[in-house]
């Protein structure tokens, strides 16, 4: 505990220490009312009534976990990001279970981080990360926790110019090898750029066979897009089988709509002899063919539901002659001028 006077602001303050945290007061210009208010706060943590506030009781991991999922995720959020949701407190609970809310530091934290780096990608690690954070948040919120420990926590550094596609050769072999149930999924990713999300979730009102569209209402930017299918997409949909009573396109015996295609996706990667892909890599595909098959960035962009031109220029690199070409149509346009 001590007594010290800021130079900027010439008041005294006091610095002590609750249960392990530390605690910061601006008392007064006043040295003599600091110390009188410091041994205030010496006899007040002795007896156990600082702040005449009463010791939370004891919340674990465990309970934090259930309550954000029931009472935050199911009911504010889209099917698709509950999921994302399951799955990212299923990973923090392998870590956090068992432990006290205000038992889990910056430190242990860390420790979590560095475990979490040896066996999963930045990106994900920081995904986590981030879940704990709101977690914590609606801990203070339901008067749960008094502190985020999240906060003093960085994310990592994340590479996200990764550009992994298919080739030709290599989308038919993949399209061969899937599933009965995978096959539409995966064509309406490489020839529309939709996320998986997207796909899982598409409802048949949401598809116009006449002016083959497909309208995307709940999208990642929160903004309504319109998806173009071209005669590979339009019979891969109309080959999917309608369930009588469900509203979802891809959806299992009983209506509900897969959950996931991980399992089967992984098993069509194996049998077609394609290593280092995932799901979201077909969105890339979809760009990447695109792009060599001579279509500008800002159509690119704007099939992809792109806000950000910068999204785009990593494939860029795909098609070496578009600035050389962008540059001879200036040219071929000022041309007659120049002559003049």
């Amino acid at each position: 505990m001590a007594i010290y006077k800021n130079k900027k602001d010439d008041y005294y303050y006091i610095d002590y220490y609750v249960d392990g945290r530390r605690k910061r007061e601006k008392i007064s210009k006043n040295k003599k009312l600091a110390e009188n208010v410091l041994a205030k706060r010496k006899v007040e943590i002795a007896e156990g009534r600082y702040l005449d506030v009463k010791k939370k009781p004891d919340i674990l991991f465990d309970k934090l976990a259930g309550d954000f999922l029931e009472l935050h995720s199911r009911v504010n959020k889209k099917r698709s990001s509950v999921i994302r949701d399951e799955v990212l407190v299923k990973n923090l609970s392998s870590f956090f279970a068992g432990k006290k809310l205000d038992r889990i530091t910056p430190d242990m934290i860390e420790r979590y981080k560095a475990g979490r780096m040896k066996e999963v990608a930045p990106a994900t690690v920081n995904r986590e990360i981030a879940c704990l954070k709101c977690m914590f948040n609606k801990a203070i919120a339901w008067g749960k926790a008094d502190d985020n420990p999240v906060r003093k926590v960085k994310l990592l550094k994340e590479n996200n110019c990764r550009v992994r596609y298919l080739e030709k050769e290599e989308i038919r072999r993949l399209i061969d090898n899937c599933a009965e149930h995978l096959k539409p999924v995966v064509i309406i990713a490489v020839f529309t750029g939709m996320r998986k999300g997207e796909i899982l979730n598409l409802k048949w009102r949401d598809i116009d066979m006449l002016r083959g569209v497909i309208c995307l209402h709940d999208t990642k930017n929160g903004e309504k897009r319109e998806v173009y299918m071209n005669d590979i997409v339009r019979r891969a949909v109309s080959g999917v089988s309608k369930h009588p009573g469900s509203e979802y396109v891809f959806c299992g015996e009983d209506g509900k709509p897969y959950r996931d295609v991980r399992k089967s996706f992984l098993s069509a990667l194996k049998k077609s002899g394609i290593v280092d892909f995932k799901f979201h890599d077909l969105r890339h595909t979809f760009a990447s063919q695109l792009v060599m098959s001579g279509v500008d960035l800002r159509t690119v962009m704007e099939l992809m539901g792109h806000k950000s031109f910068d999204m785009v220029l990593r494939y860029s690199h795909l098609s070496p002659d578009h600035k050389k070409k962008a540059v001879e149509a200036l040219g071929n346009q000022m041309d007659t001028y120049m002559d003049t």
